[in-house]
């Protein structure tokens, strides 16, 4: 199995607040890549390439980023003999080609084919997420079908399910649909799908036919992640795992949160993930 980090945007909301922050507490953080921003003791995304290495989880980790941040990227790698860094050739966010068009650029240019992790570079769990429970569901899936894949779900409040995509499932959770940012009256589900995506390997040629029907959509609709997922549920079998929660962090507010939770709450360091 193989991971995919997602780490090639730009971070405007965060970089923003940072530009704009009096205190000056912050200042050291500009122009960091979210995924490199120091959370706890380490980088935001060496807490994940820590843990699925550690669970053997995966044997490789491809982190696809952008040109202006591939060279911070590859310095960071250097500790990690196992993590391959790709940049998509963009240099600014008006040029991004959006996480699905980065997915299968990784995909084709590492020749994967075997299962893939896709995991945001601006994204944790809480203390109990497992990575080995994880794949034992996702075992227990493909043993039935090979062509399930396996995506995560926690429970929001009424008035967060406009910030999200919304996972409907059936008794199986199994997923019927995926609603993005709906009212709370449009829907009873309150399960925000965060973006950790266990694909099967019989589903990435799928990547091709979702990007030829959108080619000519705005960015914002190849963008998201979840617009893969949200076209693949009517063609694929796809599975939810639920989890308690996530950190994402967007803006600062929630950056500090994410790190003060690493700092002060977080009970054991060394199993975080596994």
């Amino acid at each position: 199995m193989k991971a995919v980090i997602l780490a090639a945007g730009y971070g405007t909301r965060l970089q923003r607040d940072i530009d704009n922050d009096t205190s000056g507490r912050f200042k050291h953080l500009a122009g960091i890549a979210k995924p490199l921003l120091p959370v706890g003791h380490c980088a935001l995304i060496s807490h994940w390439v820590q843990a699925l290495s550690t669970t053997g989880c995966v044997d490789t980790v491809f982190v696809i980023t952008n040109a202006l941040h591939h060279k911070a990227f590859e310095e960071w790698a250097l500790e990690f003999p196992n993590v391959k860094v790709l940049s998509d050739g963009t240099k600014s966010n008006e040029d991004r080609l959006g996480a699905v068009a980065c997915l299968q650029l990784t995909v084709k240019h590492f020749k994967i084919k075997d299962h893939v992790i896709v995991i945001g570079g601006d994204t944790l769990f809480k203390e109990e997420f497992s990575l080995i429970k994880v794949k034992e569901r996702f075992s227990d899936l493909q043993a039935k079908c090979e062509d399930s894949s396996l995506v995560l779900s926690y429970q929001c409040k009424d008035e967060e399910t406009q910030k999200y995509g919304i996972l409907e499932v059936d008794e199986d959770l199994r997923v019927l649909c995926m609603k993005e940012k709906p009212l709370p009256s449009e829907t009873k589900s309150r399960r925000a799908c965060p973006c950790f995506y266990l694909f099967s390997k019989k589903t990435l040629h799928l990547l091709d036919a979702f990007l030829d029907e959108n080619k000519e959509a705005p960015i914002e609709e190849k963008d998201a992640p979840g617009n893969f997922l949200s076209w693949l549920i009517s063609r694929k079998p796809v599975y939810i795992h639920q989890i308690s929660g996530r950190f994402d962090v967007g803006n600062l507010p929630s950056y500090v949160e994410c790190d003060r939770y690493f700092r002060e709450n977080l009970q054991d360091v060394k199993s975080y993930m596994m």
